[in-house]
C-alpha cells in the first residue's frame, strides 16, 4: 500500500477533528443533521429508528417546499397588488376617455405583461370619442358574445373562435384561453378581456380578483367621460 493511500483524506480529517473539538456543533445546527444519513448497525435490515428518521426527513422537505410556495405566492400577490393600485389611481386621474383607455392598455401590456388584451364598448362610433377601445353595436355584440354580456362576473377558459375574434380582432385566432369580465355602467356596457396563447393559462378555477377590481373601477370612471 502506498504512503498516499495510508494517509486519511485531508478534508475528512479536518471535519473529524473539528467535530471532536466542537461536540455540540450538530446540536446547534440541526439543519445539517437533518440532511445526514446515519444508518444503524443492524446488518442487512433497516432499523425502525432509521426508517422513522427517513420519514421525518421527507416530511420536513415537503413542509419546506410548501412554505417556499406560500412565500412565493405572497410575494407575487404583493407585486400584483402594487400594480393594480397604481393602475386604479391612474385610471381615476384620467381626464378624458381616450386617456383612460390608453392608461389601461399601457398597464395591461407593460406592467402586467399580458399577451392579448382588449376593451370592447357597446354603442355607436359617432356617439363615442375615438379611443383604442373597440366599439360595436349592441345588436352585433348580443349575437356573438351575448352570454358574456349577461354574465355577473368574470368568465375564464376556452371560448369559441368567433368569440375570441370578436374580442381581439384577427389576433383572436392566436388566443388559446381568455378571462373576460363585463362592464356594466349606467349608460354604457362593454367587455374587458385578457388572453393567452396557452389554452390552459386561463381556467375556471383561477383567481380573477384583480380583473374584477379593474372592471369595478371602469364602471365608475367611464360614465364620467360620456356626459
Amino acid at each position: 500500500m502506498s504512503e498516499e493511500q495510508q494517509q486519511p483524506n485531508t478534508t475528512e480529517q479536518l471535519v473529524r477533528d473539528f467535530l471532536l473539538e466542537n461536540p455540540s456543533f450538530l446540536d446547534k445546527n440541526p439543519d445539517i443533521l437533518e440532511g445526514l444519513t446515519l444508518p444503524h448497525n443492524t446488518g442487512n435490515a433497516v432499523s425502525l429508528v432509521e426508517r422513522q428518521v427517513g420519514v421525518m426527513r421527507d416530511r420536513n422537505k415537503e413542509m419546506r417546499q410548501r412554505l417556499d410556495n406560500i412565500i412565493e405566492t405572497a410575494h407575487n400577490n404583493d407585486l400584483l397588488f402594487e400594480k393594480t393600485k397604481t393602475l386604479i389611481l391612474n385610471l381615476l386621474d384620467g381626464k378624458t376617455l381616450p386617456s383612460v383607455v390608453e392608461t389601461l392598455y399601457e398597464s395591461l401590456g407593460q406592467d402586467y405583461a399580458i399577451e392579448f388584451y382588449s376593451l370592447t364598448l357597446m354603442g355607436e362610433e359617432s356617439q363615442l370619442p375615438a379611443t383604442k377601445a373597440r366599439i360595436v353595436s349592441v345588436d352585433k355584440a348580443s349575437e356573438t358574445v351575448g352570454t358574456l354580456l349577461k354574465s355577473n362576473g368574470p368568465v375564464c377558459g376556452v371560448l369559441r373562435e368567433d368569440e375570441t375574434t370578436f374580442l381581439f380582432g384577427e389576433t383572436g385566432r392566436q388566443v388559446g384561453s381568455v378571462a373576460v369580465v363585463p362592464i356594466k355602467c349606467k349608460n354604457l356596457s362593454g367587455l374587458l378581456a385578457v388572453g393567452n396563447s396557452d389554452p390552459n393559462f386561463y381556467t375556471s378555477t383561477m383567481g380573477t380578483l384583480f380583473l374584477s377590481y379593474i372592471a369595478e373601477v371602469l364602471n365608475r370612471v367611464l360614465p364620467k367621460h360620456l356626459k
